[in-house]
């Protein structure tokens, strides 16, 4: 189908001549690459440790308690896959029941999710040991490990669920494989975890990542590290650099990484987290001294910082006129939803200030904004996602009495590498976009290289090879409307409190 053009031609005149009336040139976007769908700008906001059930368990019902942000969802809203009344207490196979936090329970525990231990969680599909097996924390009547089994409704994760009425989203989406921040991050960015050499057999088997080590040679590195070693090995980044296309990952603290904040509980921790900066990772994306972009109009192209940036880096840019096609962010710790460091309120405060901010500019009618999360954290999840990648190692998998799936062919484990389980557990996915599906629920099957797997087929690049699971991965397209304009018939732009996650007046 033909897509409408001229409007855009008309957005970015327009564009211009307000640079033009505010004495700055600088603020008309860059048109960027051709590309296969009308997306020309994909953000990519990927934040911390939550499980599908820990956000959406009961979407679109929340309580509703007097003096929390009320919640009153559309009357068309389709149904997801959550906690029904066969899940709910007393019928959950679990030791302890689901049961909901409130709004000023924001505060919680941070989950095991080793990667063994995620597996064990799953009891075979049965979904009955995440108590025994993953939970910290104390229950809603005390019981050791219980906290495991909570859930945030729409009175909290206001804002997640509101952009969820008017913009599209997954309930069926999954971690590419089991395991914490770094296999998910590297998940995203290459599809592979194999191939790394690390000084800790706690964080790999045999080259594969299934721990937080940290990439060596990053200045703010303080425990074990990873280096990757195959000369196969490649990320998105290499394939958009081969074609020309700008990006960047930009992450809070990178400039300075001693530099603090406390979230809403009073926990301080440093904005910089070195393994959950899946870049520093490859020799071809590093910027291990951190060096700071050669000027505003060098982002999103390759000079000394690598593509590898500060979050204030990002706004430069966009006030620049200089937004890049491909951009990762990655929240300051404690803004990016982590447990323990984190927290849904605080994380709501960055998600929403970011869309906002975006939907004000030039670039908003040619770009999505995809909300995405590293791993589960642990939390409890009722749904085993479909085993498309198998391992069969008797030490670290543990999914089944025969390990991870019972066949050690090419067919199904992917270059025989082991330790890449997957799929893990189910996560988030939305989509923000005045071409996102309103009001929409994916049920296909999607992971974490998905949106990898989006960039390649968006700016029509190579795959990345070297059995990455971007061979396997499904496609993002459903939740969009492609054959509409941006000013036809979709949700367009929603402004949200950063506060309160509800509508506000977008001023």
């Amino acid at each position: 189908m033909t897509l409408v053009t001229q409007p855009r031609r008309w957005i970015a005149l327009a564009a211009l001549l307000t640079g033009l009336c505010a004495g700055s040139v600088a603020a008309a976007p860059n048109k960027g690459p051709e590309t296969t769908t009308p997306i020309r700008h994909l953000v990519v906001l990927f934040q911390e440790n939550v499980s599908f059930d820990h956000y959406f368990a009961t979407y679109p019902h929340a309580l509703n308690p007097p003096g929390e942000p009320q919640f009153d969802p559309r009357p068309d809203t389709p149904s997801v896959n959550g906690l029904n009344a066969s899940l709910l207490a007393p019928n959950n196979p679990n030791s302890v029941q689901p049961f909901r936090l409130d709004r000023s329970q924001f505060e919680t525990a941070d989950q095991d999710h080793n990667y063994t231990d995620e597996q064990r969680a799953y009891d075979s599909g049965l979904m009955d040991l995440f108590v025994e097996k993953v939970g910290r924390g104390a229950g809603p009547n005390g019981e050791p490990s219980g906290q495991v089994m909570g859930y945030y409704d729409g009175n909290t994760v206001t804002a997640l669920w509101s952009y969820a009425q008017a913009f599209a989203m997954s309930d069926n989406s999954y971690s590419t494989t089991f395991g914490p921040s770094t296999p998910g991050a590297l998940n995203l960015i290459s599809g592979q975890t194999h191939g790394f050499a690390l000084t800790s057999p706690a964080v790999s088997v045999a080259g594969t990542v299934i721990g937080d080590p940290q990439p060596t040679g990053d200045v703010c590195d303080t425990r074990d590290r990873t280096t990757s070693i195959d000369p196969d090995n490649r990320n998105v980044g290499d394939l958009l650099n081969a074609n020309g296309i700008t990006w960047g990952w930009f992450q809070g603290g990178f400039r300075n990484c001693m530099q603090t904040h406390a979230n809403k509980a009073g926990v301080v921790s440093r904005d910089y987290i070195p393994h959950h900066e899946p870049f520093q990772y490859f020799a071809s994306t590093a910027n291990p001294a951190h060096l700071p972009p050669s000027s505003v109009a060098a982002i999103g192209r390759t000079d000394q910082a690598n593509h590898q940036y500060d979050l204030t880096d990002f706004w430069a840019a966009v006030d620049a006129g200089n937004l890049p096609a491909v951009s990762f962010l990655k929240a300051p710790a404690y803004q990016d939803g982590h447990a323990g460091y984190s927290d849904p309120l605080d994380e709501q405060e960055f998600i929403v200030t970011t869309i906002n901010n975006l939907q004000r500019t030039a670039f908003w009618h040619d770009t999505a904004v995809i909300i995405a999360y590293d791993d589960s954290d642990g939390w409890y999840d009722h749904v085993m996602g479909p085993i498309v990648n198998q391992s069969q190692d008797p030490v670290n998998e543990a999914l089944t009495a025969t390990g991870c799936g019972a066949r050690a062919d090419a067919q199904h484990t992917l270059g025989m590498y082991q330790n890449r389980c997957g799929y893990g557990p189910r996560q988030p996915l939305l989509v923000i976009s005045p071409y996102a599906r309103a009001n929409f629920i994916d049920h296909s099957v999607t992971d974490q290289s998905s949106i990898l797997r989006f960039i390649e087929d968006n700016w029509q690049t190579a795959r990345i090879g070297n059995f990455s699971f971007d061979s396997k991965a499904g496609s993002l397209n459903n939740l969009f409307a492609f054959d509409r304009h941006a000013d036809e018939g979709g949700p367009n732009k929603l402004f949200l409190d950063p506060e309160t996650g509800l509508r506000s007046n977008g001023k």
